[in-house]
């Protein structure tokens, strides 16, 4: 099928986009003990919702190719795709977090179930467990990557634009009126001066900037994109040879999402309306950065493709790297700016490049091989079907048969 092979293409733009992410989100972290970086680092938490912008759009459009697929969606494979990618990795940091108390970056760490499950944005008290917190992103993909084919699934039953259309509107208002519920109710009365700018903080984390029901806007926003990358392809053309005016466009709303946030304040039109407004602009800015019509859709900036590879691993380690590094070298670098900048991103770089080729590359290399066995049974099953016709009625039944597995 073409489908499928179009959504695995690598588009430079698109490693462009998750270098950046992971970079801002590093210079968010860093911040916090490196004076002088520039104010747009002040912003790096948005670099989260980026990625669940580019992650709604992979793996939607994979979903939506799978739907494609003549033999029906193979969603134990695309469970077991998943679960190789991410799995890996993460459990050999958690591990890290549990059996090592000097690599956390904060003393508290949450009980291990709740990571294991997934569960950790659900359930989160960082009043005393923040170490490993920023898993939490992890968990919000997590439950989409579970809750993605369940609805697609269901509307492929009777496709129909309006009832997807009327179905993301519905997750998009949902998730407004939830924000909206949520500040009035466990947020607001904390904004008083006497309940402390950390009571407030918290409960805004915990109530609203964690739990996944709060945080699907960008994640739809990319899956939408995919959708109509693969159900839509003449209109996903026609948005991508008008990249420029989408790039311009996206980047306008996403400063305008940062002005609503006024760097790291919060109010009530942030928390309620800045995250759609966010998903919006970064999806304007996904399909400026996809087209081939702009310089970064068609040219591959050198080191982007290298740090995209390495995002994953660099999101779930660098926050201990950075605290480990404040911890042995914090008083000689604090003297430089730029050098400390250089000594925090050189650690985490090569803290990253050791898991991902020590951890996460053995289990993509695993999940080719499966694929590779599965391919190979499948070609098998096809060839002994096709030897089979013709003749009689209990030979037919087992071609059948083959073929049915082939769809498993």
């Amino acid at each position: 099928m073409h489908a499928p092979r179009m959504i695995h293409q690598r588009l430079p733009g698109l490693d462009l986009l998750r270098a950046l992410a992971i970079v801002w989100v590093m210079a968010y972290h860093l911040s916090s003990s490196v004076a002088g970086l520039p104010a747009l680092a002040e912003s790096g938490w948005m670099g989260v919702d980026l990625f669940f912008v580019l992650s709604g759009f992979l793996i939607g459009g994979q979903v939506c190719a799978a739907l494609q697929d003549p033999g029906g969606p193979r969603w134990r494979r695309y469970l077991l795709r998943r679960a190789l990618r991410v799995l890996p990795a993460y459990l050999a940091v958690l591990a890290l977090y549990l059996c090592f108390p000097a690599w956390r970056e904060s003393p508290g760490l949450a009980p291990a179930w709740q990571f294991l499950s997934f569960t950790a944005n659900i359930f989160p008290d960082y009043l005393h467990y923040r170490a490993f917190s920023h898993a939490w992103s992890l968990c919000v993909e997590e439950h989409f990557y579970l809750l993605l084919p369940l609805a697609a699934g269901l509307l492929a039953r009777r496709p129909s634009l309006r009832k997807t259309a009327l179905f993301a509107l519905a997750v998009l208002l949902g998730g407004i009126l939830l924000r909206a519920w949520a500040w009035q109710t466990e947020v607001a009365p904390y904004a008083a001066v006497s309940a402390g700018p950390g009571a407030f903080l918290l409960r805004y984390v915990e109530h609203i900037y964690n739990p996944t029901w709060a945080r699907l806007d960008g994640l739809l926003a990319g899956a939408v994109l995919g959708a109509l990358r693969v159900f839509r392809p003449r209109c996903w053309a026609w948005m991508t040879a008008r990249g420029w005016p989408f790039l311009a466009g996206g980047l306008a709303l996403v400063a305008l999402a940062a002005r609503l946030y006024d760097g790291v304040q919060v109010g009530a039109a942030g928390a309620v309306l800045g995250f759609p407004l966010l998903a919006l602009g970064f999806a304007g800015v996904l399909v400026g950065m996809a087209s081939p019509r702009t310089l970064p859709g068609r040219v591959a900036l050198p080191g982007a493709r290298t740090v995209a590879t390495l995002a994953f691993s660099l999101y779930l380690t660098h926050k201990a790297v950075f605290h480990l590094v404040d911890g042995q070298l914090g008083d000689w670098l604090a003297q430089s700016a730029p050098l400390a900048v250089a000594a925090h991103a050189a650690a985490a770089l090569a803290v990253a490049a050791l898991l991902h080729f020590a951890v996460e590359r053995p289990g993509l290399g695993l999940r080719e091989r499966l694929e590779g066995q599965r391919m190979l049974g499948q070609r098998d099953r096809h060839d002994i079907a096709e030897a089979g016709q013709g003749r009689d009625e209990g030979q037919g039944a087992g071609a059948r048969a083959a073929a049915a597995l082939e769809r498993d």
